[in-house]
């Protein structure tokens, strides 16, 4: 027979072992979603190797290729694939040494439209705000660097956004320069949300060694959905209206699991920028 005494010891272990599964669930989701935000934007585009992030954006070095434990950022979705097959051709493989010279009109408009198998994007850029990040893609646009690349990630949890813009597909490419950041200070960046519709630079940046400034390249994030980022990455354009129908389209797909090499979740659709061109309008 259970004596009162050992009977209340039983009820303090159990106890005591509830809480201590309660504080590694808790852990456990932090862990997740700091993966998340790291999965996003933490990506290294200088000498092309891909580089992610745990805590809010500190440096781990678990993996090789990753740096991280990589965690999915989405469930796996069934949804049919919304968008058409892509065009003919095949990416460039095109390098440069240094940033090309700033030669767009920083008082002018200048509008990003993306032809992808979902649908056109139009992006309206901001030239004054962000000069080098506008003048690069204008640059890379006119060299059809973007032409035929896919979109390698869409996350679906903690922050909502599209990330395109790299030749390899994989999070690691970039155009061999960095350029640097800008128009952190956006009056629409509030309360550290950038909200939706907004466009802005991937970059390194790690906020608690507060190193990988100016490292962004050519990799972008497209937010479909208001997600809560601190304001580290350079917001340089705004979806138009019909854009984010497509972005919203091609989020209703979902994402796959995370790739165990990358750490990517790529989207269901096929997301190919077949062309991209910047106009001055």
């Amino acid at each position: 027979m259970v004596s009162q005494e050992q009977r209340r010891r039983q009820l303090a272990r159990e106890k005591f072992l509830r809480q201590q599964q309660r504080r590694t669930a808790a852990r456990r989701r932090t862990r997740t979603r700091n993966a998340v935000i790291a999965s996003v934007v933490g990506v290294l585009v200088a000498g092309g190797v891909l580089s992610y992030a745990t805590g809010v954006f500190e440096d781990d070095g678990k993996k090789a290729n990753a740096g991280a434990e990589v965690t999915p950022s989405a469930t796996p979705s069934k949804a049919p694939d919304p968008c058409a097959k892509p065009a003919a051709g095949k990416v460039k493989p095109l390098s440069w040494k240094k940033e090309p010279a700033v030669t767009i009109d920083k008082s002018a408009d200048y509008t990003m439209k993306m032809a992808t198998t979902c649908g056109d994007i139009d992006i309206a850029l901001k030239a004054s705000a962000a000069p080098h990040t506008v003048n690069s893609f204008s640059f890379l646009a006119a060299k059809g660097y973007f032409d035929h690349t896919k979109c390698h990630r869409l996350t679906t949890d903690g922050i909502y956004v599209l990330q395109c813009g790299d030749p390899k597909g994989t999070g690691a490419g970039g155009p061999g320069y960095t350029i640097p950041d800008e128009n952190l200070k956006d009056k629409s960046l509030k309360g550290n949300v950038y909200p939706a519709g907004t466009v802005a630079m991937a970059n390194q940046y790690n906020a608690q060694t507060q190193q990988g400034r100016n490292t962004g390249g050519s990799q972008f994030f497209l937010v479909y959905q208001d997600s809560q980022l601190p304001p580290d990455y350079t917001p340089f354009g705004t979806v138009s209206d019909a854009g984010m129908k497509v972005l919203k389209k091609i989020a209703a797909a979902g994402a796959q699991p995370a790739d165990p090499q990358t750490g990517n979740t790529a989207p269901n659709a096929t997301v190919v920028v077949d062309k991209a061109t910047v106009t001055r309008s």
